[in-house]
């Protein structure tokens, strides 16, 4: 009989024990009984503020975090542990369940800190902590907005949790103030430099800082409330968030009569066991040598503890990396190891660039040979290779590592790292381990990395040393596009616009070798669409398309094609709704709003496709390039026109978008979306270039997808008027398609970029090398010389004879494709297909 761990808590710290145990577990000794206080799956806490770029749960949800199809785990949401029998080994649910455990594992985590400020209890009070506090917030945020609130809120607390909901705040569209008692933000990680530096940062984004106070009183005054600080200051304000701290849950421990700390937290010893030996404490609610963690790092390093113990592993708790690295609203700010200089004999060495906004500090030894620890502000690129040297040898002179003719990570390389040194901080992953997976284990790249050892798979910080450390292991990291050229992408695309060649031939004949492949003919065409080198079916250019260019329609499972019409903006009127509709209704066409904002139609045979798209194009319908590495759509809300919250028209500027980028080729699909106001119903923080109106402007985000890896979009530029968005939109876009490898989205392509997005916005914005006006150019070259591709299929007998199921047989039907019913409609089914076989 197996037996039974009950894990108390569902937050990452257990839901990191329970797959720990199951993967160590093979023989199936543990069967593990989860009780969770939240009705929904564990969720990524760390990240709780990008919830407010979606409002969708799911985004957040942790990787198996519902345990479909093991069961040996069963997780009960929304029935949390009231009580512990530890006579009985037993505990009992809000729902009146008993359960019975051979070991117990707390892993209740902590509650949000609200200090003793009269009025803290009123309505409009939160605190931030839960999606569900999210929700909460957004909803008195709303209502303020109706109401006859200006959108005025305050954060008690300048930590890091303090800035994180201060960030949330001001993507809701409020003005956040933020309160803190400490003489600076951040206090537990930044240094009087530091904070200064950070504050002023942080003020340049409309945040206003108000240090060295804090509120002793909130009140109502008809319908909002008044908060009162210390040096005197009144606010009128709308909403109110605590977010001063935390502290451990242990509530159930202290009634169960297990030993906690003077100041809380159960304690545990090095194993993370209790005063009862059946029973663990880990994560936020654990207090260990005198400590509560309160980072996610130890609290996982916990778990993997619990889960070895169990197993009858004697592991013990190696002592807790504190280090921190985030981008608060864009601003980077780093600590690590002794950070304020507190160990006898440390001596500071500080580079603070006023100009630039950077603050660069290290902490090292007496005799300036040991690094002790630093604090970043402002650039924090340094942070990955500087963190694991400390209580290490400095590699050179201090003061040389941080001026800026040190270069990135001021001249310490991963090389200089000793196999010990920790690479990834939040799975406890050395540069030992990696090397061996990379050596022995045979993983040559990052994502063969990341699933081998975990490293990279939380805060992802550590993904850059992991691309060191495959060059330094000599594993090759060839540019070459194929066996055909040994140019990369962005090397070729360069080669082609000097060169002015317009034929894959001459380019394979005078910089390449043997006849091209798969891979390097459809790069290629798109190199040379991107150039606007005439139709992409003309001439030799149409033997270079891969499937779906080739008949400019994706093919679908069954053989067929979908047709998609260009809806610029999901605007469209009811005289071409009756269009689409009648053409489905005659070709027997399958329809689908998609989430793009537009109608597809599918089941149409490659011989329907001149016909469809006749009748389409003379009703005024483009080719919506759904087939294509191209733009695809500019998705938008209804904006200022019609929703009460719009602060600008995001459907003329989503349809002057589309209309300007059709037809764009690049190395792989592009999307946008235009939100009218801060709530973001258009979701364009999950796009290739997204745009946020405010009052003052629009907001540009760039290199954000939703697909397998979804990324949040990166802030490029603020509050610009229409004309610079378009600017810097035609620059971004140009020097992606000049620059990304063959079918790298913008996501990766930015993630992979030297300086990342503080790169981009010098190329791009600050026109740090030259390049603007040439991309504004060719941006205009291409709108200038736009035409539809279905408009010139439909114009040239020579492009509509492609177009043909049989040759031989112009017009015959495909006799291997039938049809079935799902919902109303009529669905294609490819003959010899299991589906059609069983029937």
């Amino acid at each position: 009989m197996a037996r039974t761990l009950v894990v108390v808590g569902n937050g990452m710290v257990g839901h990191r024990l329970v797959q720990a145990l199951r993967d160590r577990d093979a023989a199936g000794a543990w069967r593990v009984v989860v009780f969770a206080e939240e009705a929904r799956p564990a969720y990524d806490r760390v990240a709780l503020t990008s919830y407010v770029d979606t409002w969708n749960p799911l985004a957040l949800q942790l990787d198996g975090a519902e345990f479909d199809g093991d069961d040996r785990v069963e997780l009960n949401l929304g029935d949390a542990v009231v009580g512990i029998d530890r006579q009985a080994r037993t505990v009992t649910t809000a729902s009146g369940r008993v359960q019975a455990y051979d070991t117990l594992a707390l892993a209740t985590g902590s509650a949000p800190f609200v200090p003793p400020v009269k009025g803290s209890d009123l309505p409009g009070c939160h605190v931030y902590r839960t999606i569900d506090d999210l929700d909460a917030i957004r909803d008195t945020a709303e209502r303020a907005r109706t109401g006859l609130g200006r959108g005025a809120a305050m954060v008690v607390g300048g930590g890091l949790l303090g800035l994180e909901a201060a960030k949330a705040l001001r993507d809701m569209g409020l003005s956040p103030h933020v309160v803190e008692f400490a003489p600076r933000l951040m206090p537990l990680q930044v240094d009087e430099g530091g904070g200064a530096l950070l504050k002023r940062l942080i003020e340049e984004l409309d945040v206003t800082v108000h240090a060295g106070t804090t509120a002793t009183v909130i009140e109502e005054d008809r319908g909002r409330l008044i908060a009162k600080l210390t040096n005197g200051v009144e606010l009128d304000l709308d909403l109110v968030v605590f977010s001063a701290g935390i502290r451990p849950r242990d509530q159930l421990a202290r009634a169960a009569g297990l030993t906690v700390g003077e100041r809380g937290g159960i304690v545990v010893d090095s194993g993370c066991r209790t005063s009862d030996p059946h029973v663990y404490a880990i994560g936020e609610c654990a207090n260990l040598d005198g400590k509560v963690y309160g980072l996610v790092a130890p609290g996982y390093a916990m778990a993997e503890i619990v889960a070895d113990r169990i197993l009858g592993g004697a592991a013990t708790f190696p002592g807790a990396d504190m280090s921190t690295k985030l981008k608060l609203m864009g601003v980077d700010v780093a600590s690590f190891g002794d950070a304020h200089a507190t160990e006898e004999g440390a001596l500071e060495v500080v580079f603070n660039d006023a100009v630039k906004g950077t603050y660069r500090k290290l902490v090292v030894s007496n005799d300036a040979k040991t690094l002790l620890g630093g604090i970043l502000v402002g650039d924090a690129n340094d942070y990955a290779t500087l963190r694991p040297m400390v209580g290490r040898p400095l590699p050179g002179d201090p003061g040389a590592l941080l001026a800026p003719a040190g270069g990135s990570g001021g001249g310490v390389g991963v090389g200089a790292l000793p196999d010990e040194a920790q690479i990834c901080s939040c799975n406890a992953v050395s540069k030992g381990d990696i090397s061996e997976a990379i050596v022995v284990g045979g993983c040559d790249d990052v994502t063969k990395l990341k699933a081998c050892t975990k490293a990279g798979t939380s805060c992802g910080s550590c993904v850059p040393m992991l691309k060191q450390l495959l060059t330094v292991c000599g594993v090759e990291q060839s540019k070459a596009l194929c066996e055909h050229f040994d140019q990369s992408r962005a090397e070729l695309f360069e080669i082609v616009r000097v060169t002015g060649i317009t034929t894959f031939s001459d380019l394979i004949g005078k910089h390449g070798s043997g006849r091209g492949c798969d891979i390097c003919k459809p790069a290629v065409a798109s190199i040379l669409a991107s150039l606007g080198n005439g139709h992409i079916l003309a001439g030799e250019q149409a033997s270079l398309q891969d499937t779906n260019d080739r008949f400019l329609a994706n093919i679908q499972r069954n053989g067929t094609y979908s047709v998609v019409p260009r809806i610029p903006g999901g605007e469209i009127t009811p005289e071409k709704l009756m269009v689409i509709a009648q053409v489905a209704q005659d070709y027997g066409l399958y329809t689908k709003i998609t989430g793009g904002q537009r109608i597809d139609l599918f089941g149409a045979t490659v011989d329907q496709l001149p016909g469809i798209w006749k009748r389409l194009v003379d009703a005024g319908f483009e080719s919506g390039h759904a087939y294509g590495k191209a733009l695809r759509t500019v998705k938008s809300c209804v904006g200022s026109t019609w929703c009460r919250y719009g602060v600008q028209d995001s459907v003329g500027l989503a349809v002057e978008l589309e209309l300007r980028y059709r037809g764009l080729r690049s190395p792989h699909k592009l999307k946008s979306a235009v939100s009218g106001c801060a709530r973001e119903c258009a979701e364009a923080r999950g796009k290739d270039f997204g745009v946020i109106a405010t009052e003052n402007g629009w907001n540009l985000y760039v290199g954000g997808n939703g697909g397998m890896m979804p990324r949040h979009a990166d802030l490029l530029v603020s509050e610009v008027d229409k004309e610079t968005l378009l600017k810097v939109i035609d620059r971004f876009l140009m020097f992606y398609i000049r620059t990304a490898d063959r079918l790298q989205r913008t996501s990766t392509w930015l993630d992979a970029m030297e300086g990342g997005l503080d790169h981009l916005r010098d190329v791009v914005v600050e026109d740090s090398l030259g390049l603007c006006a040439e991309l504004e150019a060719q941006m205009a070259e291409h709108v200038k010389g736009y035409a539809d591709e279905w408009a010139g299929v439909l114009a040239d007998p020579e492009k509509l004879a492609r177009f043909t199921s049989f040759v031989n047989a112009p017009g015959t039907p495909d006799p291997t494709i039938t049809f079935r019913e799902e919902r109303g409609q009529r669905v294609p089914v490819l003959l010899g297909t299991p589906e059609v076989i069983a029937r």
